[in-house]
């Protein structure tokens, strides 16, 4: 049971890189990067990249030097490893995959470029396009084909600021002015109802029971991809002191893990339902002073 690292082989941003691994747990890993001052935006599922500068320097603060070979068989040993397609897609690959399913939609491509260019803003980690990637991956794995629950996925954080409930209103009145001159008035209304549910994950409809699931199934994934969901929610508030992350982040895992079931469909709940109460729980229990 150690923290293990292999040689720095990898060539990027014109320097050597090695992964830094737990044999162990993910805990385990982000314990000892903290310690060492390693930023979270170098975790990567079931690793930290670290440069070759550090390599030294992480031996020394106990980070077992191992082959490259023998990282990877004692990390998948260790039921961390985490495959490729199992990953967070890249923003460039949950592009292309937006933009496929926009295009079903036989909508203009400009107000596709509008969202698209709204999605990848600077200041968005995990809101970003592939959370929408995420979403309609997981419309798709509900049997939801329906073009308004669509939308309302494209639109749900359209505007995002960091402020819940003023995101969802000002994104829901986005929708509204985008959508009125394509659509029937019904449908433009249904769409922005959507996407103010998604305040409060509370929905009255089955149309609304799937963009919620949809909009939840980041917490139903394996724990190396759940843990790259919480690093880029840290990030997203990170003009939030430690303490007052913790207090508030502890609070919504509370209010998510007393909604039962968390989520509305049948589909959802056999997919996602167990997996998302065991990552929060984890989650909850490493906030705990």
């Amino acid at each position: 049971m150690a923290v293990l690292i292999d040689p720095p082989r990898w060539p990027a941003h014109g320097t050597l890189f090695g992964h830094l691994v737990s044999d162990t747990s993910l805990d385990e890993l982000h314990d000892f990067a903290a310690t060492a001052g390693i930023p979270p935006r170098a975790f990567d599922h079931d690793h930290y990249d670290v440069p070759a500068s550090r390599h030294a320097e992480l031996v020394a603060l106990g980070a077992v030097a191992v082959g490259e070979r023998e990282l990877v068989r004692r990390l998948a040993a260790s039921g961390l490893r985490v495959r490729p397609r199992d990953k967070t897609p890249t923003r460039p690959a949950a592009r292309a995959l937006a933009v496929q399913a926009w295009d079903r939609l036989g909508l203009p491509s400009a107000l596709r470029d509008d969202l698209l260019t709204r999605w990848s803003e600077p200041h968005r980690h995990y809101h970003d396009v592939r959370h929408l990637a995420q979403c309609l991956a997981a419309l798709g794995e509900l049997g939801g084909s329906d073009p308004v629950v669509e939308l309302a996925a494209w639109f749900h954080d359209a505007v995002y600021d960091g402020v819940p409930g003023r995101d969802e209103e000002a994104s829901a009145e986005l929708a509204d002015r985008a959508l009125s001159p394509m659509l029937p008035a019904d449908d433009v209304a249904a769409v922005a109802a959507l996407v103010r549910m998604t305040a409060t994950h509370s929905p009255s409809d089955a149309q609304g029971s799937l963009l919620s699931d949809a909009d939840l199934s980041i917490l139903g994934q394996i724990p190396g991809r759940y843990h790259v969901y919480v690093r880029d929610v840290r990030l997203d508030y990170a003009h939030v002191d430690d303490d007052a992350w913790r207090a508030g982040r502890s609070q919504v895992l509370r209010g998510l893990l007393a909604t039962d079931p968390l989520f509305r469909t049948a589909e959802g709940r056999r997919r996602w339902e167990s997996r998302a109460r065991a990552n929060l729980s984890a989650e909850l229990a490493r906030l705990a002073p």
